[in-house]
């Protein structure tokens, strides 16, 4: 487990040997893995519920009307709330959180959906 934490630190770009500083090291390490294990596990809940049907799928990508539509949508609004000031950025901070949502769906749907729905029209 030492060598991990070391490894880990020297690719952040640590050089030292501080045993204080490669547990430190270790507990970013963990609590990333978990946290990413958390956001996986989360993401596919909503791709999970989202497969059933074609009809689910176009009404959680809101207006658009099709899986390419909402990505350029979402790409859109990532662009637009990244040129806005830092105070506007904290108030459309759900609207960010619901983009990236959008983007994601549609690409897993723009790049899966043919073959889900034609397994389940057989």
């Amino acid at each position: 487990m030492d060598t991990l934490a070391a490894d880990f630190a020297r690719a952040c770009g640590y050089t030292g040997d501080s045993p204080a500083l490669l547990e430190a090291f270790e507990a970013i390490r963990r609590n990333g893995i978990e946290r990413a294990r958390q956001d996986h596990v989360r993401r596919k809940a909503v791709i999970d519920e989202l497969r059933h049907s074609e009809a689910l799928f176009l009404a959680a990508i809101g207006p658009a009307l099709s899986a390419q539509e909402a990505i350029e949508d979402a790409a859109r609004f990532i662009a637009f709330w990244r040129n806005m000031p830092r105070w506007r950025q904290e108030r459309r901070l759900p609207d960010l959180i619901r983009a990236r949502q959008q983007r994601l769906v549609a690409r897993y749907f723009r790049r899966y959906s043919h073959r889900l729905w034609a397994l389940e029209a057989a």
